[in-house]
This record gives structure tokens, C-alpha cells and sequence, in this order.
């Protein structure tokens, strides 16, 4: 991960955990969802601004149904408004993004645990 970019987003998006190092993640997924968001960003498809007042979005809507806010969902606000913005800006369709969801939860019920979870084709149907 780019560290200098990371910085600037730690930085520029309030509340994303972190240490004096920097971000820091109780999951591998959540590193892979930081890093797309830097990506996507380094690319031009949002400000940091923009980013922020999406994620604050997300997360008042999940605090409205019930979210406690303790911080163990912060990245699963994060992966949400990944998936709210890449819809928004026109990078792919919501349709896509949940069969894309249900082919990674199928692929996710046939992997032992602690194995790397690969999509196939079958996940798809």
C-alpha cells in the first residue's frame, strides 16, 4: 500500500482507525476495501471530500436502522460506500454489485475455514 497515499487519506477522512503508523485493520478484507478506495481516489473518481461526506452519510443511515457505533463496522460503512459510489458514478450496476455479493458469499459457504476464498463460475448461478 502506498503510504504516502494512505497518510493523506487517514488525514482527510475523519475517523478511519489508526496508530501512529497509520491506518490499521482488524481484518485483511479491511485493508483490501482501504486500498481500493485509495485507488479509486488516485484515479479521479472522487475527492476525499467527497468521500468523507459519503461515508458520514453511511454511516448516520446506519446508526438511524440501529448500528451501536462501537467501531467494529467502520469498514463495513466503508465497503458500503465503495459500493454506493462506484453505482453512483456509473463504474458498475447495483444488479452487478449484488451478484457479485451472492457469488462471494456462495464461494465463501464451500471454503474451509482459514483457506483463500476464490470465485468460480458455478458461484455465479
Amino acid at each position: 500500500m502506498d503510504t504516502v497515499a494512505a497518510g493523506r487519506a487517514v488525514k482527510s477522512v475523519p475517523g478511519v482507525p489508526r496508530d501512529d503508523e497509520g491506518p490499521v485493520f482488524r481484518a485483511p478484507w479491511e485493508a483490501q476495501a482501504f486500498a481500493m478506495a485509495l485507488s479509486l481516489h488516485e484515479r479521479g473518481l472522487f475527492t476525499w471530500s467527497e468521500w468523507a461526506a459519503a461515508l458520514a452519510e453511511q454511516i448516520k443511515r446506519a446508526q438511524a436502522a440501529g448500528d451501536p457505533d462501537t467501531g467494529e463496522t467502520y469498514y463495513q460503512h466503508w465497503l458500503a460506500t465503495l459500493e454506493h459510489l462506484v453505482a453512483a458514478k456509473g463504474v458498475t450496476t447495483p444488479e452487478t454489485l449484488h451478484r457479485y455479493r451472492d457469488a462471494w458469499d456462495h464461494a465463501a459457504d464451500r471454503t474451509p475455514h482459514g483457506k483463500p476464498i476464490e470465485l468460480m463460475p458455478a458461484d455465479f448461478e
